[in-house]
């Protein structure tokens, strides 16, 4: 893994297995081939305190921008269906 993937995989270390497992899946099989913006979303992701994210992944709340939005889905969409609510 390249020095920028280093960054941000200890950035995906968060305080929420589950937070942790599906940051890092994403990471892993998803952003090598992502574009910039979608890369631009993730970083952007990752600045968020764990409350947010929570409420994101659960519906609670929505990232205020589009390309968040998207990201969010594609996140969603790498949860194996017995962690969606």
């Amino acid at each position: 893994m390249d020095s920028g993937r280093g960054r941000l995989a200890w950035r995906c270390r968060r305080g929420m297995k589950e937070l942790d497992l599906l940051l890092m899946r994403y990471l892993e099989e998803c952003w090598p081939a992502a574009a910039a913006d979608e890369q631009a979303a993730f970083e952007h992701l990752l600045e968020q305190p764990d409350p947010v994210l929570v409420d994101y992944l659960y519906g609670r709340d929505r990232p205020p921008d589009e390309p968040t939005q998207r990201l969010l889905a594609r996140l969603l969409s790498l949860r194996p269906a017995s962690a969606a609510t």
